[in-house]
């Protein structure tokens, strides 16, 4: 316990943190902070204290899922932010104690796990999404929007923030009828099908989890746009053709740094010569780094969340403009925060379908995403590129101006667990 415990000496200073140790001995810190909860964990054996010290996010993300570190006041969302809380923008944890060799050997490990030829994008995105359609049916929107919201309102729920998600990107694409839109990574074609349904464009999206494709085909045959709108099991590398729009949401996270070259220049390649492409992704507000271990190994292999200069950079060397950028700053947090809430509520149902320990891997995630964004370093944002300057007006009227016609043309459904209480 010593050594977790000089760890938390030096971490928690605002807020009250007690850890109950396998003895049952009571060790505080910190001091009341009326802007964050008050937390009461247990560990269940001598073990579990140097696990979390020695490596935090790995070591306390495993016993939670275990059931070896429990909370006794307040939840594992509340135990993250009170950490993040008192550490925004710095790596929680013994990563400063580490030897120079271990250091270069973390980053190593993080540097290869970017590499994702074709087979292994593919088996990394069916990891990720290919669980079944009930689960994201509990904590998502209705459409299915599995990235950053736009919150408008913070009080606004998330069935409205997702749908204004979607007006506020079709509005930087100055789209006409009769477009080609290529959606990469499409998820289950929310996007897609709004964008054909607002503005008459033929919308081609492609991913790599089977079942979103296969529910996506089903919402377009639902809607009777099949033809118009199509959804194909494809890697971007192979996309044939040219496009007027190219939308990402949520993809360059997936790609790793090794694949940025390549990802810009096939974009250059599918793109008309007055096209627009707008990247929506999540982003480090503190320069390049490394996705942590944890994430890798449960929730999204092969991930890795940019920096600005990351994206920009390399879309300079393959003379695409940058047109506009936009920083989305505590919109995610809000987005997660309602994700884990609707996780909780549907413990007893998340638990049937797996297991304990997978929900508890499933809160810990939520929670420790949302203390990134919150807290963090972490951030979303969206950046427009184009082949040619003269794609778009020359201000950014025109996008205003089109979100507000958007808002008006649809208003959100009710949450269907809302609507059942």
């Amino acid at each position: 316990m010593w050594l977790l415990d000089k760890m938390l000496r030096k971490l928690i200073r605002r807020g009250e943190l007690t850890i109950i140790d396998h003895r049952g001995k009571a060790w505080r810190y910190g001091a009341p902070d009326p802007a964050i909860a008050s937390v009461t964990a247990r560990l269940a054996d001598s073990r579990v204290a140097m696990k979390i010290a020695s490596d935090p996010r790995v070591g306390a993300g495993e016993a939670y899922m275990d059931g070896r570190f429990t909370l006794e006041q307040g939840d594992i969302r509340d135990l993250i932010l009170l950490a993040r809380y008192n550490s925004p923008f710095e790596k929680i944890g013994a990563l400063k104690g580490k030897s120079p060799v271990a250091k270069a050997a973390g980053a190593i490990a993080g540097r290869l796990d970017q590499v994702n030829w074709k087979t292994r994008s593919r088996r990394n995105a069916e990891h990720t999404y290919n669980l079944t359609r009930r689960l994201y049916e509990l904590f998502l929107d209705e459409d299915r929007q599995y990235t950053c919201a736009y919150y408008r309102d913070p009080a606004n729920g998330l069935e409205q923030a997702q749908l204004d998600k979607k007006a506020h990107i079709a509005s930087k694409l100055n789209l006409k009828p009769g477009m080609r839109v290529l959606d990469i990574g499409c998820g289950w074609g929310g996007l897609a099908l709004y964008l054909h349904r607002h503005y008459d464009v033929d919308v081609l999206g492609v991913a790599l989890a089977s079942d979103q494709i296969e529910f996506a085909r089903e919402r377009a045959a639902e809607e009777g746009v099949a033809d118009r709108v199509k959804f194909e099991l494809m890697d971007y590398r192979d996309v044939p053709g040219t496009f007027d729009r190219i939308t990402n949401v949520g993809l360059i996270e997936h790609l790793g740094t090794p694949h940025y070259p390549g990802f810009f220049a096939k974009c250059r390649e599918l793109l008309a010569p007055n096209g627009i492409m707008l990247s929506h992704c999540c982003g480090r507000m503190t320069g390049p780094g490394l996705t942590d271990k944890w994430t890798r190994k449960y929730i999204f292999p092969g991930g890795y969340i940019p920096a600005l200069s990351e994206i920009v950079g390399e879309a300079e060397k393959h003379r695409l403009i940058v047109s506009d950028v936009e920083t989305l700053r505590y919109h995610y947090a809000f987005t997660l925060e309602e994700w884990y809430r609707r996780t909780v509520a549907a413990r007893d149902e998340i638990i049937a379908m797996y297991d304990e320990r997978f929900y508890r891997m499933w809160q810990f995630y939520l929670a420790g995403a949302e203390g990134a964004f919150r807290y963090g370093g972490m951030s979303n944002f969206q950046v427009q590129f184009m082949k040619d300057r003269r794609a778009a007006p020359i201000i950014r009227d025109y996008m205003f101006e089109e979100e507000q016609r958007l808002r008006g043309l649809e208003q959100p459904p009710k949450w269907h667990l809302e609507a059942a209480e």
